[in-house]
């Protein structure tokens, strides 16, 4: 269990972190998220020890994180953090053998992984010669070809495509599965809603929201009212804006979205539909991750 506990981090006059405390579980995919300079990045690399806070501390099964710990934790910046001139095989090797894991097994992972990802690479590519995708894929097996008992990941899925998004996908879901904590941030909040187990979102420092996705919803209210008509004239609509409390907010198509006042009985509105065409859908939307985190962190 990797817990973040009262977090404080300042920069200059800056405060970055205000007491920011959450908990990935073990077998968890946890959605870190939040716009940019929330403090996401912060945390992740005082988890690390590249950063040290100014109170509050990070734990991984209930002991602090000490240099040891840390050697067991796989951790994914979002800056490029590998060598240009080598080949991703041997900087892969290199940095397995660095964690530990001999030699002989290290180039079999690498071999794997690279395999399994898709790594696009001639023998004797250089890094740098890779696309940024193939780049971001190299990067996200260095940190965890030593098998950690932890993962922390910024923004890994960012410049993949969407089949490279799968595989990548796929493997931190295997690792949850082994019973890892799997901590990643992302600005694609359709794949953290598809993914992630649980979801914090940050603003200034602090959590404002976390729980599932479920859970995040239901802390949401009630959704506006959509509408779906087959067989309905384009001016429908014109008999709900006689109805006080009801808005339109959106035609989609055959689909109406509507803001409606809680005083407001659903059968005066499911009477103008039934008038108006053969109804295919009458219910309330749910809101989506994207519109629960602009409600979080203010627009």
């Amino acid at each position: 269990m990797l817990e973040f506990h009262a977090l404080h981090k300042a920069f200059d006059e800056r405060q970055v972190l205000r007491g920011l405390t959450f908990t990935v579980r073990p077998g968890e995919l946890f959605g870190f998220c939040g716009a940019n300079g929330a403090g996401k990045t912060t945390a992740m690399r005082i988890a690390l020890g590249v950063l040290q806070a100014d109170r509050g501390e990070v734990r991984l099964n209930g002991k602090t994180v000490d240099a040891a710990s840390r050697a067991r934790i796989g951790y994914m910046p979002e800056e490029r953090g590998l060598y240009a001139k080598m080949t991703p095989r041997d900087q892969l090797v290199h940095f397995a053998v660095l964690s530990g894991v001999d030699r002989t097994t290290a180039r079999r992972r690498a071999e794997e992984w690279m395999e399994r990802l898709k790594v696009v690479a001639g023998p004797k590519d250089a890094l740098e010669k890779l696309s940024l995708g193939n780049q971001q894929k190299v990067q996200l097996i260095a940190s965890l070809i030593h098998e950690p008992d932890v993962l922390v990941l910024d923004e890994p899925f960012s410049g993949l495509d969407p089949v490279a998004v799968d595989a990548m996908a796929d493997a931190l879901v295997d690792f949850s599965r082994r019973g890892v904590p799997v901590v990643f941030s992302s600005h694609q909040l359709d794949l953290v809603e598809r993914l992630c187990d649980r979801v914090g979102i940050v603003r200034d420092g602090a959590l404002v929201a976390e729980g599932t996705v479920g859970e995040l919803r239901d802390g949401a209210g009630r959704g506006p009212l959509e509408v779906e008509l087959s067989d309905a004239s384009a001016d429908w609509t014109d008999g709900l804006n006689r109805i006080d409390g009801v808005e339109v907010l959106q035609t989609e198509g055959r689909t109406v979205l509507l803001r409606v006042d809680d005083d407001v009985p659903a059968g005066r509105i499911l009477a103008v539909a039934q008038a108006a065409g053969e109804i295919e859908h009458f219910g309330r939307r749910r809101p989506a991750l994207s519109d629960i985190f602009r409600e979080s962190v203010g627009g």
